[in-house]
């Protein structure tokens, strides 16, 4: 008889934890799927309202490129003095200077994106050092005419840098 009671109570039981463990499993797909949505809803949100300060940063960058861009900084920026490293120096100083203005764009532009801004920077600034160390250049005027030069037989770093920013400002939409 006993063994009638407990055989009757499994077979009551077991029903009774099928049902539930394909409740629970139910029950814990329901609440995946909601954190899922509330995230996607919380990211789209998130999105509208930072997508014009990243556009704004792009914008900022693209200006900074264009304000490193040697021909441009060149009739921007005159020579104070006739010394060559006097000029140098105002115009490494100059980029520098626009660099800092612009460096906490760097939290809403892509890492590779800032990385290759930095690089078209730096590239910038060797050209021009690289311009004050030849020989034929002894005067700030001098080093205008060889830079200006130079840009005219090749692309400006910053070049290939406002080509990617446009690139990944195209891939926002």
């Amino acid at each position: 008889m006993e063994i009638e009671k407990i055989f009757e109570v499994i077979l009551y039981a077991v029903p009774a934890l099928i049902t539930g463990m394909i409740a629970y499993y139910f029950f814990k797909e329901h609440t995946k799927n909601e954190d899922g949505r509330r995230r996607f809803l919380l990211h789209k949100d998130m999105q509208v309202n930072t997508l014009p300060i990243r556009l704004q940063a792009y914008e900022r960058m693209a200006l900074f490129l264009e304000r490193i861009t040697p021909s441009k900084l060149l009739i921007r920026v005159k020579p104070t003095s006739s010394d060559e490293s006097t000029y140098e120096s105002l115009i490494v100083a100059t980029i520098e200077q626009e660099f800092e203005h612009n460096l906490s764009q760097q939290i809403y532009v892509s890492d590779e994106c800032w990385n290759i801004i930095v690089a078209a920077k730096n590239t910038t600034i060797q050209l021009i050092r690289k311009a004050g160390l030849l020989e034929k250049t002894g005067t700030a005027d001098k080093l205008r005419e060889v830079i200006l030069t130079e840009m005219m037989e090749k692309r400006a770093p910053s070049d290939a840098a406002l080509a990617f920013i446009k690139k990944e400002v195209g891939e926002l939409w």
